[in-house]
Order: structure tokens, then sequence, then C-alpha cells
């Protein structure tokens, strides 16, 4: 049994089984967390403007559309709640697609308790706590800019993109030590037990360098440091 507290966070369970969400309830019941329920995406979009969201815990074959399509379309909303996908797909090509997808973890049905209530806290310790920063609203580097509090990257013509709760932790990661050799624990410490044997570091690098490569001279802005890990190789200012 997982150590209770008492988490104010408000979780969203988007299901259209009402037995699987009424079975997460439960558990959230249990572990201390508040939730809502949505059956559809109509719903779930209806539940996040009513409510102060936490995290969603989002299937991704719904009534009403693809759950990961909806998950891309908040990014691009400006939305940034932390996503879990729960699905029936299980193969690595569905988990890394699901990732590519913006959502911040990916689990499999049928899931652990334990697993699913430890992978929430993880993502939301990641979105509370983020890394060290310096000060300002923005940080520039090479051609780009990160808004730090909508968690956008911004190119020179001011067009953004949405990064993942993820994907941003470990940017601003290597943004708050630029030249500085970060191991793979330095960059995702949530999964510092697994990081070395499991790929999940290096498909978000692999997406934030294609992210970065879409501006000229954004193409060779994160290094691989063999047997190391990865550094920024720029400098950084925060206006």
């Amino acid at each position: 049994m997982l150590p209770l507290s008492a988490p104010s966070a408000c979780i969203l369970i988007v299901d259209d089984d009402d037995d699987i969400r009424d079975l997460i309830a439960s558990h959230l019941d249990r572990a201390g967390y508040r939730h809502v329920g949505a059956a559809t995406l109509a719903e779930a979009r209806a539940a996040l403007a009513r409510h102060d969201i936490a995290l969603m815990l989002l299937d991704l074959t719904l009534p009403d559309g693809d759950g990961m399509t909806f998950c891309r379309d908040l990014r691009a909303e400006g939305f940034v709640v932390p996503v879990i996908m729960l699905t029936a797909r299980s193969t690595p090509g569905d988990r890394v697609e699901g990732l590519e997808g913006s959502a911040d973890d990916y689990l499999s049905k049928p899931f652990d308790a334990r697993e699913l209530i430890i992978r929430m806290r993880n993502v939301l310790k990641r979105g509370i706590q983020g890394p060290k920063s310096q000060s300002g609203r923005y940080a520039s580097f090479g051609p780009w800019r990160l808004d730090l509090a909508q968690r956008r990257l911004m190119g020179q013509d001011d067009r953004g993109m949405m990064l993942s709760t993820t994907e941003f932790a470990i940017l601003r990661r290597l943004l708050d030590n630029p030249f500085e050799e970060l191991s793979r624990e330095d960059l995702l410490p949530e999964r510092k037990e697994t990081v070395w044997v499991d790929r999940s570091l290096d498909n978000r690098i692999a997406r934030l360098r294609a992210k970065l490569a879409r501006a000229p001279g954004g193409e060779n802005l994160i290094v691989t440091v063999r047997n190391k890990g990865f550094l920024l190789a720029c400098d950084v200012t925060y206006v």
C-alpha cells in the first residue's frame, strides 16, 4: 500500500467505460486525490474549462474522437495540463506515438494501481517543483525563446510550439546549465533507477532536437556527450 497523503490536485479521468472510470476513481480516493470524470472528449473539454485540473488520465479511444489527436490539439491551443495516456494498446510503437503526441507518460491497460499513483505523483512533482531557474519570463538561446510561464517554444517569427511537461523539464535543466555535461540522471531524475536501460530520455531528446531544428541554427544545440549524457551548446539569457 502506498503511503497516503491528501493532495489538493484534481484529476480528470477521461474514459468511456464506466467501470474503468469507477475503478480509477476508487484508487484516487484511497490516495487522497480529488477527481472528476468524463466519458467523451466534449465532456473532457467542459471539465477542463470548469475545473482547475492538475492532471488528465486520457484514454485513446473515445466515442467522439481519438485521444492522441485531442492531446495534440490541446497543446496547440496552449493547454499545459499534464497528460497520462491510458490504453489497451501496448506495443513499443504505440508508446512512442503516445509520447510524441505530447503526452507526459503512457500506461497500458490493465495496470497496477500502485504504478498508476506513482506515475501520477512523478508527473505532478515535475510540474510543481520544476528545475532550478534564473529570473525572467523568457529564456533566449540560439534562434529560440522559451516562454517559462506558458511552456511555449517561440521562434524569431513568434510562432510557438507547446512542449510536454517532461520535454519542458529537460530543456529547462539544459538551459540552466549551458555548456555543462548533464547526466541522464540529472535530466530525468524521476527515472534515475531505469534511465540507463530504457529509451524514454532518448525519445524525448530526439523530439526536442527535431523541434529545435525547425529554425536555422537550431540543429546542433543539444549535444550528446559519449557515455556521460547531454549538454546545451549555446549561451542562454533570461529576460
